[in-house]
């Protein structure tokens, strides 16, 4: 699938993790036409095949929250691709980009679990960020991508050997959202954006250097309270803390 700028089943959820973890995308799912608020529309996932095992050491799957092929610096697939990679996509690429291109590209995941609107427990992604850690995971080589299955009998089931590999079922684009992804940064360059749309190395400078002016400061704001426990919350995922020196404003 080219782009241009121009609910899970009966699964059990993917395990939290402690941290992040490494992954590989196995599928990017051809497009489906959903029903949402805005009318009917086409929608893609990621799929992530991770290295968390079940009991029987069969890997884990993740599906990403829907998403529109779209590239407009604005849509979720952009903002989730720009983490992928770990920078935002060139010009070039924003004229045509192969999403066959991330197939077998290596990631950090951080899972989370969220209690959807129909009571079920599903699986999230908290973080997604590049593996700069070599080598990275590759495919098991267990999970067939969607364009690959059978279609569906009469009976409404498919094919093919999917008991070899664990679906997490992943939350609708309204839900599965954890509190400290939809808290709002309000300072420096990315004010305006949620927390949890920003690549790791602009959370990681807010938590190591806004952070200890803000808890220096006696009477903070209410919106810097907000942003500040957030950034605990995320660093204690990531592993990351405040920095103990006198911190530069250049987040």
């Amino acid at each position: 699938m080219k782009l241009s700028e121009k609910k899970g089943g009966d699964f059990a959820p993917h395990p939290v993790t402690d941290g992040p973890v490494k992954a590989v995308i196995v599928d990017i799912t051809p497009l489906k036409k959903v029903q949402s608020e805005f009318g009917e529309r086409d929608v893609f996932r990621v799929v992530y095949e991770t290295e968390v095992t079940d009991d029987d050491g069969k890997r884990w799957c993740i599906w990403s929250r829907p998403y529109t092929p779209s590239l407009n610096p604005k849509a979720n697939f952009r903002k989730d691709l720009k983490k992928i990679l770990g920078r935002d996509i060139t010009a070039a690429e924003a004229d045509e980009f192969d999403t066959e291109s991330l197939i077998n590209m290596g990631v950090k995941l951080i899972v989370e679990h969220e209690e959807g609107k129909d009571d079920k427990t599903y699986a999230v992604l908290a973080f997604i960020g590049p593996d700069k850690d070599k080598p990275t995971l590759k495919a098991s080589g267990k999970y067939t991508r969607v364009k690959d299955r059978p279609e569906k009998t009469e009976g409404g089931e498919s094919g093919g050997d999917q008991g070899s590999y664990r679906k997490a079922p992943a939350a609708k684009e309204d839900e599965g959202r954890s509190e400290w992804q939809k808290c709002k940064v309000h300072i420096g360059k990315h004010a305006g954006v949620d927390l949890g749309d920003l690549p790791e190395d602009a959370v990681t400078a807010l938590i190591e250097k806004w952070l200890p002016v803000h808890e220096a400061n006696a009477k903070p704001k209410a919106d810097d309270k907000r942003l500040a426990a957030a950034l605990k919350e995320v660093g204690e995922l990531l592993g990351i803390g405040a920095e103990e020196k006198e911190p530069e404003a250049d987040y």
